[in-house]
C-alpha cells in the first residue's frame, strides 16, 4: 500500500516539476493552438503582391505588377479540405512602369480591362501536403474566359498580433495568355506567363 501511494504522488509530481522549469505541463490545457482552428481572412491589398512576368522578342524577361488586390482566404489545418481561396485582381491597375504602355495593356489589345475588369481566382478544393503546402484547384477567370488551374501555395507564417491574426502566402504558377484568349502581339510578346504572388491576410 505504501508503495502505491508513493508511486501516485511521484507521477503527480511530474506535471507540477516540469511546469515550475518551465516546460510544457502534461496536462493539457484545453487551448486550441491558432493554425488549428479555422480562421477567415481577408486580403490585404496594401502589404499584398502579384507580379507577372513575359518574354520580350525572346530576348529578355520584362516583369510588370498589379496594384490592386482582394479576396478573402479560410486557412484549415485541422481539416484541410475546408480550406478555400477566393483572389481578385482589377485588370485596370496593371502596372509597367510605363504609363503609355500601361494604357496600352489596358485595351483590348490585351487585358481589355472596361470589359472585362476583373481577373479571378477562385478555389474548388484544397489538399495539404506537409506542414505548410496545400495543393488547391480552382478556376482562373481572365479576359472573360474561365479555366482549370491548380496552384501550390505554401504558407509563409501565421500569428497572432497586437493587430489580430495574420497570414501570409506565397505561390507561383505559369499559364497561356492565348488560352484566355489574349493573343495580340504574340510575335512580339511571349505567350506564356509566369504569376508570383505574395499574399497577406488579416483575419475577420
Amino acid at each position: 500500500m505504501k508503495l502505491l501511494i508513493a508511486l501516485g504522488a511521484a507521477l503527480l509530481a511530474v506535471p507540477l516539476a516540469l511546469t515550475a522549469t518551465g516546460a510544457a505541463p502534461v496536462i493539457a490545457t484545453g487551448a486550441t493552438p491558432m493554425l488549428l482552428a479555422p480562421t477567415t481572412y481577408n486580403i490585404d491589398g496594401v502589404h499584398s503582391s502579384v507580379v507577372f512576368k513575359i518574354q520580350h522578342m525572346g530576348l529578355a524577361s520584362f516583369y510588370g505588377r498589379f496594384n490592386k488586390i482582394s479576396g478573402t482566404v479560410v486557412l484549415d489545418q485541422d481539416q484541410p479540405a475546408g480550406s478555400k481561396v477566393e483572389l481578385t485582381i482589377a485588370a485596370d491597375s496593371v502596372d509597367s512602369n510605363n504609363e503609355g504602355r500601361n494604357t496600352h495593356l489596358k485595351s483590348p489589345d490585351f487585358f481589355n480591362a472596361k470589359e472585362f475588369p476583373e481577373i479571378k481566382f477562385v478555389s474548388k478544393s484544397a489538399k495539404k501536403e506537409g506542414d505548410k503546402r496545400w495543393l488547391l484547384d480552382g478556376e482562373m477567370t481572365l479576359h472573360g474566359v474561365t479555366k482549370k488551374l491548380s496552384l501550390a501555395v505554401e504558407l509563409v507564417g501565421a500569428k497572432e498580433t497586437p493587430k489580430g491574426k495574420l497570414a501570409g502566402f506565397d505561390t507561383t504558377f505559369t499559364f497561356k495568355r492565348s488560352d484566355y484568349g489574349m493573343t495580340g502581339m504574340l510575335d512580339v510578346l511571349g505567350d506564356e506567363i509566369t504569376v508570383m504572388a505574395g499574399i497577406e491576410c488579416k483575419g475577420q
